[in-house]
């Protein structure tokens, strides 16, 4: 008997598990998915849940139906990679393996800076994105939300929130010069004016110092505050920090060409906790999930894998509300309602698969 377990069922978990099920498995594989909600939740569109424009059951996809595969749900407690075993926060419960994937995903990372933990919101997992829409959807009019970073989260956040609330006075703080530093300038620009169209705030150089219940303070200003929302940046999940892995600068752990830990070549590592020359992604997890299943596969049957091909993304895509957006495609800069219908359209492929 051979075990095999998935830690998570995010983007990368869950292509693991759609990629060896379309496989003649053996019969002595036994295939364990652990997560901690019976469902797949769709991250990409958590920002929609934040702001209370869709309802939850549209950012959830059923796991496989599928005899081979048995689901445990609950909160990891730790990775023992010495006994391979998994523990349970509440339960004592004990799951063994002989290979391990580890698809944990990320969290919000927080610098340091004093009461942002505590008195923040989140979008990183679905209990959190619900609590921010409730607390979003709760304000009175003309409530103050501000939203900490301006990269692709943040920017969904804060421009779905003001379609929703457009009563609220939302306020976004950028770290940069502009937001969206990671993207061409003419989509810079188009996002930079959409804000200043539709009355959102966008603080420059930003620079927060401390959060409080009622405030956000940055650069020695503070701002009377009912909601503030952190997207300015993520980590790996505990978890995975905790592991005794060699480990990048971002604390992602370094893999072989395989996906496998050096030390541990029963074990995978794949999306927001695998180190790579990309920015996390759901596209880019996705990708790595398809390659670790053609490997797990031939090693699954004692046959030698072969070498994953180098990894080719197709683009980032990024709404402005329901009806504008923003994205590279074709390898070209790309705004308004062509990239958002293009998102649309990703999202409703990757429901129908």
């Amino acid at each position: 008997m051979k075990r095999l377990v998935v830690l998570g069922g995010g983007y990368g978990g869950l292509k693991v598990i759609l990629g060896l099920l379309q496989q003649q498995l053996p019969d002595s594989l036994e295939i364990t998915l652990v997560d901690r909600n019976p469902y797949h939740s769709i991250k990409t569109e958590f920002y929609t849940i934040a702001a209370g424009t869709s309802a939850e059951k549209d950012v959830r996809l059923s796991f496989p139906d599928d005899h081979r595969v048995h689901y445990v749900y609950g909160e990891i407690k730790k990775i023992d990679t010495e006994n391979e075993q998994i523990l349970f926060q509440d339960s004592s419960k004990v799951l063994s393996y002989d290979y391990l994937v580890i698809g944990l995903g990320c969290e919000d990372n927080y610098h340091g800076i004093e009461g942002a933990e505590e008195f923040t919101h989140s979008v990183q997992t679905f209990e959190k994105a619900r609590k921010t829409g409730l607390a979003v959807c709760n304000l009175k009019a003309y409530g103050k939300v501000s939203v900490v970073g301006a990269g692709l989260s943040g920017i969904e956040v804060a421009s779905e929130i003001r379609e929703s609330r457009p009563d609220l006075n939302i306020r976004l703080l950028d770290r940069g010069a502009s937001v969206l530093k990671a993207f061409d300038p003419k989509i810079q620009e188009y996002v930079s004016e959409w804000f200043i169209k539709n009355d959102v705030d966008v603080l420059h150089h930003a620079s927060v110092e401390y959060v409080e219940k009622d405030w956000v303070c940055n650069n020695g200003v503070c701002y009377v505050n009912d909601v503030t929302i952190w997207t300015a940046g993520v980590q790996p999940n505990y978890l995975v920090r905790e592991l005794p892995f060699k480990k990048d600068t971002q604390e992602k752990v370094i893999l072989n060409d395989y996906y496998q830990v050096p030390d541990y070549p029963n074990v995978y590592v794949v999306g927001d906790c695998a180190s790579s020359e990309y920015s996390p992604s759901a596209q880019l997890a996705g990708q790595q999930g398809e390659q670790i299943a053609e490997v797990l596969y031939a090693v699954l049957r004692d046959k030698e894998p072969k070498k994953p091909k180098e990894i080719k993304l197709k683009g980032t895509l990024g709404s402005l509300g329901k009806s504008d957006g923003f994205g590279n495609m074709m390898q070209k800069p790309m705004t308004g309602l062509l990239p958002r219908l293009a998102k649309s359209g990703v999202l409703w492929l990757n429901k129908r698969h």
